[in-house]
């Protein structure tokens, strides 16, 4: 009787192996969004392999681009203060023309800048001093998180001060009489602009007192004035193809790594970006990367241009803020990955006064890519934005235009991208409003509060609102859509 059972067993095993579970054929392909995937006896092929691994590298690529912006367009800057103005660590330049200013991503054509970068890995610990003055800036780190307010919204309140700013891992230290800034990144960048109305008695005034200088506990170093940057051409747009990634590899090199930004470093390993190891892709990677370059942007310009992160400011409006990114690039889950690219794609620096929520103090910027029918706004046709009476500010107010191709002011030969407030000429209607037009040819009677545009070129609007009063916040007050003049 045992042999017939044990040949009952096996062919009861059989049935369940045969039957229940049928196995994998030979063979199979996969149809995917990113072609069809052959596996043999379950498992990828050679070819598939490879373009999985090829695929995954490209995406990563495309998302390491998002996530490299704030650091790139700021160390662009930071390359052009040392090798194109010949600036040194901590010394003071000032951006003060239309020229000097045409390298910045969307700066505000009225106010003045100064800026500076320090090495804190070259340097040490570094000095700004401010002196009194109605005036507004930050220091930030590499990746454009704000370190401190300065000025009218920083603890020094535009009284004046000594902002000590530390490298990272100095101290503590005793420093009385300083307000005392911890940086976590070598490289830093501190800066204001002047508010006041009068421009030129500002730079007279303000400028003589602004100076930066070591400081170590034994003493002070020899202090730098503010100079002028000069009308030198230059820019601090993230640059296109692998001078992108060359540009990202050097800010992970000099600066320390952040516990956030670990696994997005573990993915650019296998792209040829690794800390303490040179860049040195191989042809493979270097066509991933160029690959990732150009999806990368697309998408960031897309999540700039038609933000999906908040919507519009003023009801039924293409109104939406320009920008949508805390100071500290944080929400309450999670770090604001799509909302500092969709700010630093198109901007440059950030500060709490940029963001503020009290009504007579700080900044806001609204923007507009499009008008009222949907459509993007196009430098061949003709435009006008209708600013309704009283505009919330108790400052000024400003509208300028801003190429789509270089987010920088347009350049046309009128030489002005901006119309605001504080335009002597400008013409308000009878009820006290203004009507502000955008066009390559100004429209007759129109020539004082027309800013010229370029054909074959896409443009977007800036409105900044300096010191906004409660009419902004609540919403009573509000622009209607730019409208195309047929």
């Amino acid at each position: 009787m045992k042999a017939p059972l044990s040949v009952l067993k096996a062919a009861l095993l059989g049935f369940a192996l045969c039957g229940s579970y049928p196995a994998l054929a030979a063979q199979e392909t996969l149809d995917t969004r990113i072609g069809k995937l052959t596996l043999e006896s379950g498992y990828p092929t050679k070819e598939t392999v490879q373009k999985l691994y090829d695929e995954m590298d490209f995406q990563r690529a495309s998302q390491a681009y998002i996530w490299g912006i704030p650091a790139v367009g700021l160390n662009e800057w930071r390359r052009a203060h040392y090798n194109v103005f010949g600036g040194k660590s901590g010394e003071l330049l000032s951006y003060l023309d239309f020229t000097e200013k045409l390298g910045i991503l969307t700066p505000n054509y009225t106010t003045p800048y100064i800026a500076t970068f320090i090495d804190l890995g070259e340097s040490g610990p570094m000095v700004y001093e401010l002196p009194r003055g109605l005036m507004a800036g930050m220091i930030l780190d590499q990746w454009q998180r704000v370190v401190a307010d300065l000025g009218v919204v920083g603890p020094d309140m535009g009284r004046g001060g000594k902002y000590l700013i530390l490298p990272p891992g100095y101290g503590p230290v005793e420093a009385p009489g300083y307000f005392v800034i911890q940086s976590p990144s070598r490289d830093v960048l501190a800066g204001v602009r002047l508010l006041d109305a009068d421009k030129e008695k500002a730079i007279a005034t303000l400028l003589p007192g602004m100076k930066t200088y070591t400081w170590s506990p034994e003493g002070t170093g020899k202090p730098m004035p503010v100079r002028q940057a000069g009308d030198k051409k230059w820019s601090q747009m993230p640059p296109r193809g692998m001078a992108y990634w060359d540009s990202l590899n050097e800010v992970i090199q000099r600066n320390p790594v952040d516990e956030r930004d670990r696994l997005i470093l573990a993915q650019l390993r296998f792209l040829g970006i690794e800390r303490g190891k040179p860049f040195k892709p191989d042809a493979r990677q270097t066509k991933l990367l160029k690959d990732g370059v150009v999806v990368g942007e697309m998408m960031a310009k897309t999540n700039t241009s038609d933000k999906r992160v908040e919507p519009p400011f003023w009801k039924d409006t293409y109104w939406k803020h320009a920008l949508v990114v805390s100071p500290d690039q944080k929400a309450l889950t999670y770090d604001q990955l799509d909302e500092r690219a969709a700010w630093f794609y198109e901007a440059v620096v950030i500060s709490k006064a940029m963001l503020t929520q009290t009504p007579g103090v700080g900044q806001r910027y609204i923007a507009s890519y499009k008008d009222s029918d949907g459509n993007w706004l196009d430098g061949g046709n003709t435009y006008k934005l209708h600013v309704p009476a009283n505009p919330p500010v108790k400052q000024f107010w400003s509208a300028t235009a801003y190429d789509d191709g270089t987010r920088q002011m347009v350049v046309t030969k009128q030489g002005r991208p901006d119309i605001s407030s504080r335009k002597e000429d400008i013409v308000k209607n009878a009820d006290g409003s203004i009507d502000v037009y955008f066009g390559p040819k100004a429209p007759k009677g129109h020539e004082t509060n027309w800013v010229q545009t370029e054909p074959g070129k896409g443009w977007f609007t800036y409105f900044r609102f300096y010191a906004p009063t409660e009419p902004f916040f609540d919403k009573s007050w509000a622009l209607p859509d730019i409208e195309k003049i047929k």
